[in-house]
């Protein structure tokens, strides 16, 4: 009786033992590592191209000049935590025109220098944009053209999201007040209050 209590007790312990020494085994990577998640990083240069709509109105008129234009962006973000700033300057061709009695306006192509400030979710960044809107209006009386560069102002709302580390995609609404110049075929001052809204797409350097 004594031999068998001591046999169950010494093939318990033996069991305990290798029970514990398999437990300090190092495991395979596989079903217990799991990687950190990934996250976007939108410090550094890009520089991209975008497709849109713009419509507006040439002020002191009944002009309101619409088409479709698109170009091409360059900027800069700086990443502090979630907080996003950056700068960012564009330049587009438009289509916008629009004709009345015998008057036709257009502005065949406007940039913007903006200021952006936005907050990122991993990839994906909302922002708000303000900064100085400049371009060209076209002014048309039968045979007779005046065109003038004129400067003003633009803000407006975006939203981008990375799909790689190097490529990112956004929807942007910007609204544009050009300010007004004197026109001598209208007798007036004429400017362009426009909105903007586009696609693009950004290759992050």
């Amino acid at each position: 009786m004594k031999k068998r209590i001591l046999a169950i007790s010494v093939a318990t312990a033996t069991a305990t033992a290798g029970a514990a020494v398999a437990a300090d085994l190092p495991r395979g990577p596989a079903p217990y590592y799991y990687p950190p998640p990934a996250v976007y990083n939108w410090t550094g240069f890009y520089a991209g191209l975008n497709l849109g709509y713009e419509w507006g109105k040439v002020t002191n008129s009944s002009i309101n000049p619409s088409g479709i234009a698109g170009g091409g962006q360059i900027g800069y973000n700086w990443q502090i935590g979630q907080f996003v700033f950056g700068a960012e300057a564009d330049i587009q061709a438009s289509a916008a025109d629009d004709t009345f009695a015998s008057y036709k306006f257009s502005n065949p192509w406007f940039g913007t220098v903006r200021g952006r400030a936005g907050y990122a979710i991993n990839n994906v960044l909302l922002y708000g944009t303000l900064g100085l809107a400049y371009g060209n209006l076209d002014a048309q009386l039968g045979s007779l053209e005046e065109n003038k560069t004129l400067v003003g102002w633009t803000g407006g709302l975006g939203m981008e999201v990375g799909f790689t580390p190097n490529w990112s995609a956004k929807v942007e609404y910007l609204y544009m007040d050009l300010g007004s110049r004197a026109y001598t075929i209208t007798g007036v001052d004429n400017g362009l209050q426009a909105s903007y809204f586009r696609l693009g797409v950004n290759y992050h350097f």
